[in-house]
């Protein structure tokens, strides 16, 4: 039997990204023909395969927006491909790469396994929006597909809202590799203090930066040299502005560095260094900078919810505040900065929880047995 080849369609940017270029570096490439369909980005990269070899990449028209006519010139390309490449299974990934996988698999019959990365229908505060996403996601996981869920919280969401039926909804963590620092010391062009708290979320309604503004005004008054530090900020961060204005607003320029796109290897030293992570998001998929967070045997503060909520345990490595409760979020950023027994308890509970649940080198055979059920 010959490689099975597998084509990801997707719109590449974020945690989806970082999926994908996981997945190709680390899955069987003795077993596996990994091939990617998506759309071209403003930093269009090279993938490779575990033996170092490079991904074998095509391009569509594919966006982020819902453009009708850009939407049926990207499927039919879509066909086209895949009748030429002849894949065994495709996975598609997030709302958009699921709608054309899906629709171009009415042409090109083969299984699709498709990963939200946090369901669209949750990105909205529109209730009309929700429900019209939600009900998109529910007419098209009746189109070939197969639910490949990247957290508990969103496998629960697809089988208890979307609709899935159990024998059609898995799991796979996302997952990354143990973290090991260079030893180099790497300048990051930011001056930060010697204590400081972290985050890495671009603003958006997502990640809910504003909350964070607020629960560090909370927390100045009793330690007035709080400092947040905010990584993330990019093409994809509309509420940029926002955030910035309501920091001037709050008087908490000098508690908070804003930093925009910097090299992975930076990001997780400043992460290594700060005191414990936080995250005021709405909703996630998994969040890899919270994986990696686990892996740096860090303490986290997180909001309750999906993708947050598989990844702290509350009291265990951190705790779990109720979404909008700044002043409760506030309370334990306090607590944990001014209590370094319970922050080293956290922090080794945090890495225990990374290597039992979030290692690829040894989650990765999962994903394998399941593109080999499913594979044509």
């Amino acid at each position: 039997m010959g490689k099975i080849k597998v084509a990801h369609i997707l719109h590449s940017v974020g945690g989806v990204e970082v999926y994908l270029d996981l997945v190709a570096k680390n899955i069987d490439s003795n077993k596996f023909e990994t091939i990617i369909i998506h759309g071209k980005s403003r930093k269009n990269k090279q993938y490779f395969n575990k033996e170092n070899q490079v991904v074998k990449q095509f391009f569509v028209p594919m966006t982020r927006d819902i453009s009708i006519i850009t939407d049926l010139k990207c499927v039919f390309k879509t066909i086209k491909i895949l009748k030429r490449e002849k894949p065994n299974l495709i996975h598609a990934h997030s709302a958009k790469g699921g709608i054309i996988a899906r629709l171009a698999s009415l042409f090109y019959k083969v299984h699709v396994l498709h990963t939200p990365h946090a369901y669209s229908y949750l990105s909205t505060n529109s209730k009309l929006k929700r429900n019209l996403f939600l009900v998109i996601e529910q007419v098209f996981k009746s189109f070939n597909s197969i639910l490949l869920a990247t957290s508990e919280s969103e496998l629960e969401r697809g089988i208890n809202e979307v609709g899935y039926k159990n024998e059609k909804a898995y799991l796979f963590n996302n997952s990354i590799k143990p973290i090991k620092l260079s030893s180099t010391n790497q300048e990051i062009n930011y001056s930060l203090p010697n204590n400081y708290i972290c985050t890495v979320g671009r603003p958006s309604f997502q990640k809910n930066i504003e909350m964070m503004v607020e629960v560090i005004q909370l927390v100045k008054y009793s330690i007035p040299n709080i400092h947040m530090v905010v990584m993330g900020l990019g093409v994809v961060s509309p509420n940029t502005e926002n955030v910035k204005q309501l920091i001037r607003e709050k008087g908490l320029e000098s508690n908070f560095t804003l930093i925009e796109w910097m090299e992975r290897e930076k990001a997780l030293k400043v992460i290594s260094n700060s005191g414990f992570y936080l995250s005021t998001s709405r909703y996630e998929g998994l969040p890899y900078a919270i994986i990696e967070s686990l892996a740096l045997s860090k303490a986290i503060i997180a909001t309750n919810c999906d993708g947050n909520k598989d990844l702290v345990k509350n009291n265990f490595n951190g705790f779990l505040t109720p979404q909008k409760n700044k002043k409760l979020t506030a309370e334990k950023v306090i607590e944990l900065l001014n209590n370094l027994e319970m922050r080293k308890t956290f922090e080794r509970n945090s890495f225990e929880l990374f290597e039992n649940n979030f290692n690829i080198d040894s989650n990765i055979s999962k994903l394998e047995n399941i593109y080999l059920k499913f594979s044509k």
